[in-house]
């Protein structure tokens, strides 16, 4: 399986130093905690793992358990709080993600009342296994470790337990996604995807099927890799006799079908790495999310 990057993406993205600085944002609170439920270490990579006749070693890319995690100022959560945790691609790390593709920036300005986390998967390295995060449970402590986190840091309060659970990924993030969705012990009310349904479609259907209320949106290009892939889900979706829609991201002129759609397959002109800031299409399905509210 290949993933489009071009030299400037991959020079980019081998950077190790953390790019804190480029995160801040006035209106954000910014913080990393380490948590031992992230995907790594995992006994799966103990030795590395070898694509394209490089090893990429357990130590340099199979040992972080960062946790990148980003709440509006003016947060207001008393009993229960939603999350939105994003998983990265490959040849990315956490902290260059939220950077490159302005997520930070993107969720503050949609305004909504609610958490992005971001969890160290494979750093820097092409590689989409979830680690521990595709075991049974392991997702549901990682809530756990977000939710204490938060809690020292008062933004939320004591009592307060999770709430709505949004899943939102690009390119490689498809695997650690639909793991999640299976054995994480945690309901997922929505999954975004970003040129990233590369396989595991049987996973999102069966979760598609096990609840009306479960959303599911798929943003793809012609050349990422995941277009035949798209045709199929919606050929086992017209099979179930399950509804969708289709459309052009250039024909987007109303966000009102990102938010009334359950089901939502959109082909892209732009380029693998382009569809989640230019233009800034993750901000449009979170102002447009009907489990999420806005800030007062």
């Amino acid at each position: 399986m290949r993933f489009r990057l071009t030299l400037i993406f991959v020079a980019l993205f081998t950077i190790n130093n953390k790019m804190s600085f480029a995160q801040d944002n006035p209106g954000a609170v910014i913080f990393h905690i380490q948590s031992s439920h992230t995907a790594f270490p995992d006994t799966g990579r103990a030795k590395g793992h070898v694509y394209g006749k490089v090893l990429y070693t357990e130590a340099e890319h199979y040992h972080d358990s960062t946790v990148l995690i980003i709440a509006p100022r003016n947060l207001d959560a008393r009993k229960t709080v939603d999350l939105i945790f994003w998983f990265h691609g490959w040849r990315n790390n956490v902290d260059s993600t939220a950077s490159y593709y302005q997520l930070t920036r993107q969720f503050i300005a949609s305004r909504q009342n609610a958490v992005l986390i971001l969890a160290e998967t494979a750093r820097n390295a092409p590689d989409s296994y979830g680690g521990k995060l595709e075991n049974q449970g392991m997702f549901k402590t990682l809530v756990g470790d977000v939710l204490n986190a938060l809690k020292t840091k008062r933004l939320i309060s004591k009592n307060c337990q999770s709430g709505h659970i949004l899943l939102g990924g690009h390119s490689g993030a498809y695997r650690v996604m639909a793991r999640i969705i299976q054995n994480g012990q945690m309901p997922i009310d929505e999954a975004m995807l970003f040129d990233s349904l590369y396989g595991e479609t049987d996973k999102f259907m069966a979760w598609i099927k096990a609840d009306t209320a479960h959303r599911f949106i798929h943003l793809y290009t012609d050349h990422g890799g995941t277009a035949d892939e798209s045709h199929s889900m919606v050929k086992l979706l017209e099979q179930e006799h399950i509804a969708y829609a289709e459309t052009e991201e250039r024909d987007l002129t109303t966000a009102q079908q990102v938010k009334e759609d359950r089901i939502l397959f959109i082909h892209s002109m732009h380029e693998h790495n382009d569809i989640i800031c230019n233009p800034d299409n993750f901000r449009l399905f979170l102002e447009n999310n009907p489990f999420l509210k806005k800030m007062k």
